[in-house]
């Protein structure tokens, strides 16, 4: 490195010396010029000597220094081996003391702890802590974290909350807190708590969220029965009142939650329930027609009977009268043929309707029936595409094809009825003619006779 500062400063000289030569008047000055260059660069020379021994013996420093500092280290880390070792015996030692100074203690810190969790896991879940949020913590820190024996303190909140569970559990307390609503709002509420097993709110049951810690409505609220008692329970203040407690503390509510109304059973039958129901209605519609129709000419016609004299032409017994008027010179032969004639004319009118009501009633359980099978037809195709080991998959088809069976049987039975009672009456008037007519000839018969 000091070669290649000496050329470097050798050429800056002769550099120098050149553009000197240039300016000097005399090889005189040169010389003196090339002297003190010279000079200059010995000095320069000795000066980056002398800092480079100074560097040398600042490093040389630094190298005692750090060899001295990993030589404490090392003595510092065998100092701490040789007091953790130490102190493992030590622990050991008073490990060995603790266990003969507590003695049976020992028993009472593992049963503290079982009893911490079961009460834990027990009042965590309660809806009593819906009234008196918090409790769980001390006893979750009982079962969990603590790591020496229980004082007197802490064995007593144990005791007490056990105790306030317990007392709590055969009480009706009205309370209020916030309910949060299922669109995500909140709002606080009066809320009635039944023991350990219900929570009634305005709009009927509540259920208690213990990962949350909060209140909310059931989902779906059960069956208007026992939402009504629910209510009755809210708005009540005192006196016996009946109410239908869940006893599994919600558990059976959650289960009727799911439970499906007779709005999704009856949408469950799809296309052929909706068909079905359409011939019910079309059915029952004409059923009460003619039932309206036969009841007013069955009361005209009663009318008539009571002034046969006078023969009116709005009822079929009337017009039957007047063509045996029109008819009464002609011989019993004409006049049974004339009035059978009338009759038949009068039968479309009074039956007219009936035999669709009939067919109607036919047709509905094999609509049934047809749906039954496509409801089959398409649990057998999801078996085949997704396998059995979800029972949901096939739920929606099975409902299809029970509830189109049930809608269709449900349709046919007041068919039937309907069918039976507009036939009853058509027979009845038709039976009223009958015997009128069958008086009208027979009368005819014995005039002629005499």
């Amino acid at each position: 490195m000091k070669t290649v500062f000496k050329s470097i400063f050798a050429a800056a000289s002769i550099a120098l010396v050149a553009s000197s030569a240039q300016a000097a008047n005399s090889l005189e000055d040169l010389l003196n010029e090339v002297k003190k260059n010279r000079v200059s660069e010995a000095r320069i020379n000795q000066q980056r000597e002398a800092e480079f021994q100074s560097a040398r013996a600042d490093k040389q420093a630094l190298l005692r220094k750090a060899q001295a500092a990993l030589k404490a280290e090392k003595a510092r880390g065998d100092r701490l081996q040789k007091q953790f070792a130490d102190n493992e015996v030590t622990l050991a030692e008073k490990e060995v003391e603790l266990t003969q100074a507590t003695g049976t203690l020992g028993e009472m810190f593992g049963v503290v702890r079982q009893a911490s969790a079961e009460a834990y896991g027990q009042i965590s879940t309660s809806i009593v802590s819906a009234q008196y949020p918090g409790r769980g913590a001390f006893l979750k820190r009982m079962s969990e974290e603590a790591k020496g024996l229980p004082n007197i303190k802490e064995l007593e909140d144990l005791w007490f909350a056990l105790q306030t569970e317990m007392t709590e559990s055969g009480q009706v307390a009205r309370f209020t807190t916030e309910v949060v609503n299922l669109d995500g709002g909140s709002q606080q509420q009066e809320v009635v708590r039944v023991g350990t097993f219900n929570l009634v709110g305005e709009q009927g049951y509540l259920v208690y969220d213990d990962q949350n810690e909060m209140v909310q409505p059931l989902g779906r609220q059960p069956d208007s029965h026992l939402l009504s008692s629910a209510q009755a329970m809210h708005g009540a203040t005192s006196g016996l009142v009946a109410f239908y407690a869940d006893p599994s503390s919600g558990a059976i509510l959650g289960l009727l939650k799911e439970k499906a109304t007779m709005s999704e059973r009856y949408h469950a039958g799809g296309i052929v329930g909706y068909v079905i129901t359409v011939m019910l209605g079309i059915g029952l519609l004409i059923g009460l027609y003619k039932i309206i129709t036969l009841t007013i000419v069955s009361g005209k016609i009663s009318s008539q009977v009571k002034n046969i004299d006078n023969p009116s032409s709005a009822n079929p017994l009337g017009r039957i009268l007047n063509v045996y008027k029109e008819n009464k010179s002609a011989d019993v032969e004409t006049l049974e043929l004339k009035l059978d004639e009338a009759i038949l004319r009068e039968l479309p009118r009074i039956d007219s309707g009936i035999n669709i009501i009939k067919i109607f009633a036919a047709i509905a359980p094999l609509l049934g029936l047809l749906g039954t099978v496509l409801g089959m037809i398409l649990t057998f195709q999801q078996i085949t595409l997704f396998g059995t080991g979800d029972p949901k998959l096939m739920a929606g088809s099975i409902s299809m094809a029970l509830v189109t069976t049930a809608q269709g049987i449900i349709a046919a039975l007041p068919l039937l009825l309907t069918h039976s009672i507009v036939s009853g009456r058509s027979k009845s008037i038709v039976h009223i003619l009958d015997e009128q007519t069958a008086g009208i000839v027979a009368t005819h018969a014995e005039s002629e006779k005499a």
